[in-house]
């Protein structure tokens, strides 16, 4: 039922979206036409992502996820940074962060534990990931906010230049360490059993589901980020706001649908790594990759948060790793991730 509504809206979402735009419809019309479009097209790059995670495993599926997930955020990202709004790409790796951690991995907690009292996952990839948000997170973007206090702005920017590539950098260690030298060496029972399930998609059509879908975003998304001035001044929202919330939430939609899903299957391990890995993935590449493409715009875009927005990712770090961190989960700390996101959403709107 839910996979026909989103094929309806992607026939006509897509459509409409061309349409509405050569004949200038109304802004904030477009606004929803394109967002909803977008969440539409997520869950068919979702889908296929799961389809892959059948064949290739639930590391390379969660990390397939991710990225493709997080395309859709790289992409708003960039025509966002061309258009000069550095202030709501920021805002939405902030919320992406924060919403993989708190929504994404909440929801997947909650729903998942309303149907299994107690959900359990690779204990050693647990560990792993806070090790590495720890240091994308509480070291890379907390220490240019504190050091460019007493540096002019273009040495702020070499700075956010020169962790940008050390992360990068980082971050492909990591995935080989994960995938390459260390793969097998820390899984778990349940892993290694092998269990016979049937793909939705072919190997071949999942590929060309993925590959057409993001070039349907990426024509979309180019549009989107030309409303969000109109659409802020109409309901009263800030640049932070929109970023934080409509951004992240958007652009996350592939992520946060097929978390949910995985969890409430009782795949945990799939679950936890488009969660866990979309942030990494976001701290450790995406961001500094938007650095270092922001280099070719008029306005480059310094790895410079603003307080309360590294406020929020710290603690959702903190109490994502305190969460999960013994690789069990139930509803009840999912319950308490989403309050967390709850009281966030509210102080960003209210800022």
């Amino acid at each position: 039922m839910v996979n026909k509504i989103f094929l309806i809206l992607v026939i006509i979402g897509v459509p409409l979206s061309v349409i509405g735009t050569f004949l200038h419809f109304s802004t904030i019309l477009m606004f929803l036409v394109y967002c909803l479009t977008i969440i539409a097209l997520s869950s068919f790059m979702g889908r296929a992502t799961e389809s892959l995670a059948i064949i290739t495993g639930p590391r390379i599926g969660g990390l397939l996820n991710a990225t493709f997930g997080n395309a859709v955020e790289l992409i708003i990202s960039i025509f966002a940074l061309q258009a000069g709004l550095v202030g709501v790409v920021l805002a939405s790796l902030t919320g992406s962060v924060i919403g993989n951690l708190l929504l994404v991995a909440g929801l997947s907690f909650f729903i998942g534990g309303l149907k299994y009292k107690r959900q359990k996952f690779n204990v050693f990839d647990a560990r792993h990931n806070a090790g590495l948000l720890i240091f994308a997170v509480i070291i890379a973007f907390v220490v240019p906010e504190v050091f460019s206090m007493n540096m002019t702005s273009t040495k702020t920017l070499k700075l956010s230049v020169g962790i940008s590539i050390t992360m990068i950098v980082l971050y492909l260690a990591a995935l080989f360490f994960k995938l390459v030298t260390h793969r097998g060496v820390y899984q778990h029972k349940e892993e290694i059993r092998k269990v016979e399930e049937e793909p939705e998609w072919s190997k071949g059509r999942a590929i060309t589901v993925l590959a057409l879908a993001t070039v349907a975003v990426a024509y979309i998304s180019e549009h989107l980020v030309h409303t969000f001035e109109t659409v802020g001044k109409t309901f009263g929202w800030t640049e932070l706001f929109i970023g934080i919330i409509v951004v992240a939430i958007v652009g996350n939609a592939a992520e946060h649908a097929s978390a949910v899903m995985m969890a409430f299957k009782n795949k945990m391990d799939i679950a936890v790594e488009i969660a866990v890995g979309s942030t990494l993935q976001i701290s450790m590449f995406v961001a500094p990759l938007l650095v270092l493409v922001s280099l070719f715009f008029s306005k480059s875009m310094p790895l410079v948060f603003t307080w309360p927005e590294l406020t929020a990712m710290v603690t959702s770090v903190l109490l994502m790793i305190i969460i999960s961190n013994d690789g069990e989960t139930n509803w009840f700390e999912g319950l308490t991730l989403l309050a967390a996101y709850v009281i966030m959403g509210i102080g960003f709107y209210l800022l």
